[in-house]
């Protein structure tokens, strides 16, 4: 264990450690605050209303102005971009982007690359329902209002959720889902996924545009002790049920392809084999 970590950073490599032991790889390593389900009547996913246009207008701007700032810093480091054409073949669809789930910062990233190419859409980010109802401070703000689409515990605020996502995906919209579901902070390898990315993009008949990010030490340290990460976006080519299939069949396959585009990227840029330590238990 690196002594120079913060005490917190540690703990969370040490759950990352013991989890990957156990297979528990959807499960949070943070101490997140825990959340509260969502009711139906206090979410309003598609921003109908005024005052959450409003909100999401001068959220999104804070956003741009925070994370920019990061960069701008050198703390957000974005290194190369591999494969953007792929993000063009579809630029003018409906798209589920899926990304693993490493830093806070991840998702930033992804729409940094593609703001210039969006026009009047917006990345639509899938979340937990915890970072909704629960999150403090800046990042509390922007989890309710910069165009999210948290998951709920509550039945009837998922059927909204499905009926939000499935228009938003009839109008080209994208909508960035992280299929591993929890974050692991600086983790490199891509874990098992969940199936619900791609259940969704099966029901709404829209590709999934698979991405990956790779990363590296820089020569800067956070404050908690941890080196800044340097990051390499990958984009590959969109993925696209089978008419032929059910819906069942689709998802498993496409879920399948999207995992085995991540493991070969993860071996290729890491030159390495992808294991579990897990795996040693067999």
């Amino acid at each position: 264990m690196n002594e120079e970590l913060s005490l917190d950073r540690q703990k969370v490599l040490q759950n990352i450690e013991l989890f990957e032991k156990e297979g528990r790889f959807n499960d949070d390593v943070e101490d997140d605050v825990p959340g509260r389900p969502i009711k139906p009547n206090e979410i309003d996913y598609l921003n109908k209303k005024l005052k959450n246009k409003i909100a999401t207008h001068f959220s999104n701007r804070l956003a741009i102005k925070y994370f920019d700032g990061e960069i701008k810093k050198g703390n957000l480091i974005i290194k190369d971009i591999k494969g953007f054409e792929n993000y063009l073949n579809v630029r003018d669809k409906g798209v589920i982007i899926t990304c693993n789930h490493c830093n806070i910062y991840d998702n930033y990233i992804i729409f940094k690359v593609i703001q210039k190419d969006l026009g009047r859409k917006h990345l639509w980010k899938v979340i937990k329902e915890a970072n909704y109802t629960s999150f403090p401070g800046l990042f509390g703000k922007l989890f309710r209002h910069c165009n999210t689409l948290p998951l709920s515990s509550n039945r009837d605020t998922m059927k909204k959720f499905m009926v939000a996502m499935d228009t938003l995906l009839k109008k080209n919209e994208k909508v960035l889902i992280y299929p591993e579901q929890a974050m692991w902070w600086n983790y490199k390898k891509p874990r098992p996924f969940k199936p619900g990315a791609f259940r969704f993009a099966v029901s709404s008949n829209v590709p999934v545009l698979p991405c990956f990010l790779t990363m590296e030490n820089s020569d800067k340290r956070a404050p908690d002790g941890s080196f800044y990460q340097e990051y390499t976006l990958h984009i590959f080519p969109a993925i696209y049920g089978d008419p032929n299939l059910s819906e069942k069949e689709n998802a498993k396959i496409m879920a399948d392809k999207n995992y085995d585009i991540w493991k070969s990227c993860y071996e290729s840029t890491y030159n390495k084999k992808l294991t579990y330590l897990c795996d040693s238990k067999e």
